[in-house]
């Protein structure tokens, strides 16, 4: 790997430095080659291996820990940082830099008592999540690997370390603008510096002044709406929106009690410390305006009130348009230039919400659902998806205005094939994750981790082979919660 060190040269006091404690008998569990490509690394081997598990240090790296804070579960927490993840710093790739941080590499100053480890259930979880958010085209950050050691650790019983090696475009957060508002003294100069620096690394296309400003927050808060209409779309809950959890390139990472949907269920929680159900799924979308307001907040001192606010009126009409143009090509809906854009979007989103709320009254799966789209013959009133429906009458109401809107079909066969390109086969169901924890766990078989990562980057094809991943969970593995030590 070949380091740049932007962050650590021109950001002094927005970090600690410290360096990663090694883990015993380490061995790769994971590798993706997709994300190896991103910063120019070829196959794993010996060398990369130590000092990826933090055995030996890496030629070029820095080693540091960011500081920030966050709003969690809606009350302010002044002072996070990076408690247990160690940034290496920025690995020059063909498309540009990355940051490659260890995710359980001990120890930092922000770890709050903790140990700073990873646990191997979670360093999976956070590996596979970021294989399949990215093959299902949603903005994310990536994990080269996961890294299996012997090392006890600690949680609600003994478990053993491991190490995740996450890529992230950059780890600037919401949070890093809070804590230099409100915790910093001198906290103007500070928001200038590190949002001057955000812009020049990040968004070069903007200029580091007053203009340049009033821009960068709009394409923050649409970047964010972009993310959450993608997992809205896609059935996707994160399960801890904190500020401390947000991106400011709008990429989904953080990755704790996440979980796809199995089931249609508008209010699903994945998070078991989620009592009140601040993060479930259909809360997403207010939870991610929320947060650009507390992040508009820590901007006042630099940017005018007038200029935020404009900038957060668009999230939700950027949020809507995304998540309809998203639902219109998994529904096979196309442009009707008989409407103006505002009011067939708004007709559209109601035939699009009428689906979901026929899915969660008959409790259905809501990926093998869209995926019987490629099975539809839009000319029939028969399809595969009436078969599955208690309520057929309401339906067939349904059915009768979708196809009206869907119109006729040249080629069935093209039709079919492109629903199909657009509402995956696979999704990473967390049962499926949690078979595969177990077989590491009680075997020492990564056997079955494998497979589902390879399944995963390939969500869209038939793979026969693999048909019983796509089956819906058993009964014990419908719904499964987790908690943010998962």
């Amino acid at each position: 790997m070949r380091f740049k060190q932007d962050f650590f040269e021109q950001l002094d006091g927005f970090y600690s430095q410290v360096y990663p404690q090694g883990i015993s008998n380490p061995h790769w569990l994971g590798w993706s080659d997709d994300a190896a490509k991103l910063i120019g690394l070829d196959k794993p081997n010996d060398d990369l291996l130590m000092q990826l598990s933090a055995n030996a240090a890496a030629p070029g790296a820095s080693y540091y820990a960011q500081v920030y804070s966050g709003h969690q579960f809606g009350g302010y927490t002044p002072r996070l940082g990076d408690g247990r993840s160690i940034i290496l710093g920025e690995a020059a790739g063909p498309n540009g830099a990355w940051d490659v941080a260890l995710k359980g590499g001990g120890p930092t100053p922000y770890s709050r008592q903790g140990d700073g480890r990873a646990v191997m259930r979670s360093a999976v979880r956070e590996f596979l999540v970021s294989e399949a958010l990215a093959a299902l085209s949603v903005p994310t950050s990536r994990a080269l690997a996961v890294i299996g050691s012997d090392l006890p650790v600690w949680r609600e019983s003994q478990e053993t370390a491991a190490i995740t090696v996450r890529l992230a475009k950059s780890h600037i957060r919401f949070g890093h603008f809070e804590y230099f508002c409100y915790s910093e003294k001198g906290a103007p100069d500070k928001l200038t510096q590190l949002l001057n620096f955000t812009i020049t690394q990040h968004f070069p296309h903007l200029t580091a002044d007053a203009a340049g400003y009033k821009q960068w927050f709009v394409e923050v808060v649409q970047a964010t709406a972009k993310m959450i209409a993608h997992w809205q779309a896609i059935g996707f809950a994160h399960g801890v929106m904190n500020t401390d959890n947000m991106s400011i390139l709008g990429d989904t990472f953080d990755f704790g009690p996440f979980a796809f949907l199995d089931s249609f269920k508008e209010d699903f929680i994945c998070n078991h410390s989620d009592h009140e159900g601040r993060y479930a799924f259909g809360q997403q979308p207010g939870v991610g305006l929320w947060n650009l307001k507390r992040l508009a907040q820590a901007l006042t001192p630099i940017i005018p009130s007038d200029d935020l606010i404009a900038a957060l009126n668009t999230y939700q009409p950027c949020l809507v348009s995304q998540y309809v143009s998203l639902m219109r090509a998994k529904l096979g809906l196309s442009a009707d230039n008989d409407l103006d854009n505002s009011a067939q979007e708004k007709q559209d989103l109601a035939l699009i919400s009428q689906f979901t709320v026929m899915l969660e009254n008959n409790q259905l799966d809501y990926s093998n659902s869209l995926r019987k789209m490629g099975l539809i013959d839009i000319s029939s009133q028969h399809n595969p998806l009436r078969d599955d429906m208690l309520n057929v009458s309401e339906f067939d109401s349904w059915y009768q205005v979708y196809q009206a809107r869907v119109g006729s079909v040249a080629d069935v066969a093209v039709w079919q094939r492109q629903r199909n390109l657009h509402n995956p086969k696979y999704i990473l169901r967390n049962y499926l994750a949690q078979e595969a924890i177990i077989d590491i766990e009680e075997k020492g078989d990564n056997s079955k981790l494998l497979k589902l990562q390879q399944l995963l980057t390939r969500p869209y094809d038939e793979q026969p082979e693999m048909d019983d991943f796509a089956k819906r969970p058993p009964d014990w593995g419908q719904g499964l919660i987790m908690s943010c030590s998962s």
